[in-house]
């Protein structure tokens, strides 16, 4: 007796289109091999070789993260390339603070019915992140599981891995009297964005609506994907005198800088060494956002700090600057705890 059963496809889910997803990335994921990739994407795992890459006692360092809900915005307007290049930048950016050189990254792509179209505009998004970092995308999954995501929905988490000659980790040696470089970011990168959607709902704006501080689209304006600093700082490290970086992420200038201070050292930061960037002025204006909540909540205009022997200043800002980030000197480290603020956000 022959059983007309079932089959995964009719359940939701498409092994063909998830085959083909692969073979459309190969090309974005090959772009990105660099000194120590070892295969292509198709394996059950993927490989990396840190002899290759120049290290002779290394020390690896991990990160994981995704994009938040700035994901809503890119579903909702269907602009998906840039939240690749966030993923990327979120996890990398965090391996430099530790003292990292970024080697390579994996992805996870999530959704309710695969799209090969529109996975392989994220995947290429993700594959460009890792060029402009400097390490190869090597592997991932897509998982298509229907049920659990609406239409057109998605979700992404990224994994990367670099690695630092022992002895190198940092932060290492912040002392008072360092130096604060604030380099500057390119709008509100991948933090805070579940205040960033409430502010635009009250606002009566939706996505496709002008954007009320720059030429474009407001949906698109505020998908700007996060800048990352690897190279830069990577030219840094080698330079010599940098002790420390912090990326401003989740909770600020306020709660990411201490992370680079040990005990009993604090910042001064003067808020007037930079002017507030636009959209950080509508979100305040629009949302009535107090001063310690922007500082708190959003990255306020700069996107890492620096901190820096006094006498190394203008060869870190150098090595920043051939990496195209726009450098200001925003504070000093001095004795106490935590961050004091000078001046206000003008």
């Amino acid at each position: 007796m022959t059983r007309n059963g079932l089959t995964y496809s009719e359940a939701g889910v498409d092994i063909d289109a998830g085959n083909a997803l692969v073979e459309r990335i190969k090309p974005a994921a090959k772009r990105t091999n660099r000194p120590g990739t070892m295969a292509g994407l198709g394996g059950f795992g993927a490989m990396f070789d840190l002899k290759a890459a120049g290290y002779d006692d290394p020390v690896l360092v991990a990160a994981t993260d995704g994009v938040g809900t700035k994901l809503r915005i890119a579903i909702d307007t269907g602009v998906v390339n840039g939240v690749g290049i966030d993923l990327v930048a979120m996890c990398v950016n965090d391996l430099v603070c530790q003292g990292a050189e970024p080697l390579f990254f994996l992805d996870y792509f999530a959704t309710g019915a695969l799209d090969v179209d529109h996975a392989s505009a994220v995947v290429d998004g993700i594959a460009e992140g890792c060029l402009r970092s400097g390490c190869a995308l090597i592997g991932g999954e897509t998982a298509e599981m229907p049920g659990m995501y609406g239409d057109g929905d998605f979700d992404l988490a990224g994994f990367a891995v670099g690695a630092m000659e022992r002895g190198r980790m940092l932060p290492d040696g912040v002392a008072d009297g360092d130096i604060l470089l604030g380099l500057a970011s390119d709008g509100v990168h991948s933090n805070g964005f579940s205040l960033v959607r409430k502010i635009v709902e009250r606002s009566g704006l939706d996505w496709d609506a002008d954007c009320p501080w720059g030429p474009g689209r407001l949906g698109d304006a505020l998908l700007t994907p996060t800048r990352l600093y690897v190279k830069g700082a990577v030219a840094a490290m080698r330079a010599g005198g940098l002790h420390g970086l912090a990326h401003i992420t989740g909770g600020g200038l306020t709660e990411n800088v201490p992370r680079a201070l040990p005990d009993g050292l604090a910042v001064e930061i003067d808020l007037g060494a930079w002017a507030l960037p636009p959209v950080f002025r509508w979100l305040a204006d629009q949302g009535g956002i107090a001063e310690a909540e922007m500082l708190k909540t959003f990255n306020a205009g700069i996107g890492m700090v620096a901190l820096v022997a006094p006498d190394q200043v203008e060869a870190a800002r150098a090595s920043f600057e051939s990496d195209g980030h726009t450098v200001m000197q925003i504070g000093r480290v001095g004795q106490g705890q935590g961050v004091t603020y000078r001046g206000t956000l003008v």
